[in-house]
Formats: structure tokens, C-alpha cells, sequence
């Protein structure tokens, strides 16, 4: 008698996220929303009077500066709002129309980084590392963008998570530069620039490590029960 094997169909499931990860990662989010609205909050009372000493260097500027506050406040409010809850799935219009004025208020802010720049009498180095920061955004937020337009969510994600960080880079310069002061080093041009850089690379390699460590972890919970059955199938034969 032959009796004839017949292939067996099997399904990989997707891990799911555990509820602990999850509520890890909506505190996270929802850290760095009420973090970016007292930053917002605090540049408003900043520069809510033209008589603050603040617009000490961008009174003739405050055309450029404006936009770039105000591109800035929608990006930064905007965008924690998009990563702090999981219900956008339910609602992808609104999840879209979100993401467009999020798009939007960045563009403003980045024509009002350009203006900042072109016309900013700091040193090259302090430029160069805006306008850095300014390109780095711009990349990855294109990538996102491109990515949803062929269709692919999850790429889109990842790299919307990395424009967000980049978005983050001002609100972390702000309390970088105050950090290193009061450890008694001087704002030098050199500090500035250094500053500006890490504001955004810190975040992004911490972000591209904890991915790697997350990738691995998976790939070791599904490699798991594949090396057990193999081990069930040799002593079987």
C-alpha cells in the first residue's frame, strides 16, 4: 500500500504586540505629545510680544521666523498625535486628512527654516547644521510618503517614526543646549553645532538599535518552535 504524503499549508502569523509593549509605547508617545505641547507653549510666550528680547536678532525676520514657529507647532502637535493611539486603524480618513495638514505645517516650517537660514548671520557651522537638520526631516518624511503611495504600511510607519524624531530635534536642542550651560561648558559655536547635530542623530541611531533588538527578539521567538519540530522530526526517523 503507498500512501502518499500531502503538503501541509502553514500559516505564519504575525506576532502580535504584547499589551505591556503596547501601553510602553502609547506612554512613550504620549510623553513626547505633552512634552512638544509645553514646548510649543513656552516659544509662544517667548516671542508673543515684539517687544521680547527675544526677537533681539529676528525682529527684520520675523516673517521667516513665524512661519517656521508656526509650520513647527502643527508638525510637532500633530505628529504625537498620529503615534499616540492605535485607533487610527478604525478611522484611516482621518488618519490621511491628519497626516496631510501634518505634511503641510512641516512645508510652512521648512520654508520658514530655509528663510531663517539664508539670512542667519551665525557661523557656517551652526547653518550647516540646520540645515542638516531641515534635510534630514525632508528625507525621511518623503520616504514615508512614497512608501504609503506604493502601498506599503508598515515601511511607511518606520520611517514616519523616523521624521518625527527629526521633527523632535528642536524640542531636544532646546534642552540639550541649557543641559550643557549649566554643566559649565560655553555656548560656543562649536557646542551649538555639535548639539544640533545630536539632536536629531542621537534619536535616530537609539531608534535604529532598538529596532535591530526588536528584530532579533523575533526572529528567535519564531526560529524557536521551527528548531523544535525539527528536533521531533529526527527522533521520529
Amino acid at each position: 500500500m503507498r500512501i502518499e504524503s500531502v503538503p501541509v499549508e502553514r500559516r505564519v502569523v504575525a506576532p502580535r504586540t504584547k499589551p505591556g509593549v503596547r501601553l510602553a509605547w502609547w506612554l512613550l508617545w504620549l510623553a513626547l505629545a505633552v512634552f512638544a505641547g509645553e514646548f510649543v507653549h513656552s516659544v509662544y510666550e517667548k516671542y508673543a510680544s515684539l517687544q521680547s528680547p527675544a526677537y533681539a536678532m529676528f525682529l527684520t525676520r520675523r516673517g521667516w521666523l513665524w512661519c517656521h514657529l508656526g509650520g513647527g507647532a502643527v508638525g510637532l502637535l500633530l505628529g504625537a498625535l498620529q503615534f499616540a493611539t492605535q485607533r487610527w486603524r478604525r478611522w484611516p480618513r482621518l488618519h490621511r486628512w491628519v497626516g496631510r495638514v501634518y505634511f503641510a505645517g512641516m512645508a510652512v516650517a521648512m520654508v520658514g527654516a530655509v528663510g531663517l537660514i539664508a539670512t542667519s548671520p551665525a557661523p557656517l557651522s551652526i547653518r550647516l547644521a540646520f540645515s542638516v537638520t531641515a534635510l534630514v526631516w525632508l528625507v525621511t518624511a518623503s520616504m514615508g510618503l512614497l512608501a504609503i503611495l506604493r502601498g506599503q504600511a508598515l515601511r511607511h510607519q518606520r520611517w514616519m517614526v523616523r521624521a518625527y524624531l527629526a521633527t523632535l530635534a528642536p524640542v531636544l536642542f532646546r534642552l540639550a543646549l541649557p543641559t550643557a550651560i549649566g554643566l559649565g561648558m560655553t555656548p560656543s559655536p562649536g557646542l551649538i553645532a555639535l548639539l544640533l547635530w545630536a539632536s536629531w542623530m542621537v534619536p535616530l541611531l537609539l531608534y535604529a538599535a532598538g529596532g535591530a533588538v526588536v528584530h532579533a527578539l523575533r526572529r528567535g521567538i519564531q526560529a524557536a518552535p521551527v528548531a523544535g519540530a525539527a528536533c521531533i522530526g529526527g527522533d521520529a526517523g
